[in-house]
């Protein structure tokens, strides 16, 4: 192995460390806020980063503003249905395009690279339209439909799938085994990280949405925790303390959930490799 010089090395932690405060403090900070009190200065030169006598009372005047709570499970339930349909869909239309033999397989990878360069913006109106037209405006169901199996997940899971030796499946179909017990008790334990992957992404996806459930959305009983929040900074604009608490309100579940499945995302990341 090379040896790094020690300036080299000390260049490395200073970018590090550079990335980390440009990634991790703007985060920090709205929780620092968020638990200063009404006679703390936010505004003062310099900024003070700790609060001196730190409280909850914004978190407990975030609830007291709006339904925080009702939103959030609004939120959870898209979140949670989005990542349900995007793991089981995404996995079943990965192992067709990757280890099942059909004319049009090419055709059909073709497509689902195609569909990740069209912006969300261009089919916007189609996809309300189509809602419209199926009865789904204003109803949870339609803001989970679109986005119930996302084409980056499926090239995901397509890659992951590509790595896995032939011989093993050749094996099992020897043995007698059909696709779907090939699938599920051979292919997919096997790809348990890329999984892990698709769901981080379709439940992050899902729960920082704001455009779509804004549009289909018009019931207030129905919002989403996003356009929740966004009452709360068109109500308290001037209130940053407010807005910081609800801000780390919404961030929380999304940091349970990597830090409950972090040693997966990164299996996954190998097993889905881009392949070429």
């Amino acid at each position: 192995m090379t040896r790094v010089r020690k300036g080299e090395l000390a260049l490395r932690y200073v970018l590090l460390l550079a990335v980390l405060a440009l990634t991790v403090g703007p985060f920090f900070w709205q929780l620092s806020t968020s638990l200063k009190g009404p006679t703390e200065d936010i505004y003062s030169s310099p900024p003070s980063f700790l609060p001196r006598h730190p409280t909850l009372h914004n978190y407990e005047r975030v609830a007291d503003t709006i339904p925080v709570w009702d939103y959030a499970f609004n939120s959870l339930k898209v979140a949670t249905a989005n990542v349900v349909t995007n793991c089981v869909g995404s996995a079943l239309a990965g192992y067709a395009l990757a280890r099942l033999r059909y004319r049009g397989r090419r055709a059909a990878t073709l497509a689902f690279v195609l569909a990740m360069l069209v912006p969300v913006e261009g089919i916007i109106i189609a996809q309300f339209t189509t809602m419209r037209e199926l009865g789904l405006n204003n109803t949870l169901i339609g803001v989970v439909l679109p986005g119930c199996i996302g084409a980056m997940n499926v090239l995901l899971m397509r890659n992951a799938f590509l790595n896995l030796p032939y011989e093993i499946e050749e094996a099992a179909y020897v043995d007698g085994a059909n696709v779907w017990q090939r699938f599920l008790r051979i292919a997919l334990p096997s790809v348990k990280g890329t999984v892990a992957v698709v769901a981080i992404f379709a439940f992050m996806g899902a729960w920082d949405d704001f455009l779509w459930p804004l549009i289909v959305l018009s019931d207030p009983s129905k919002f989403t925790l996003t356009i929740g929040l966004n009452y709360l900074h068109g109500t308290f604009a001037n209130d940053e303390r407010l807005v910081a608490a609800g801000t780390v309100i919404a961030v929380a579940p999304l940091i349970a959930l990597f830090a409950g499945l972090q040693r997966y995302f990164f299996r996954g990341v190998g097993e889905g490799a881009v392949k070429g």
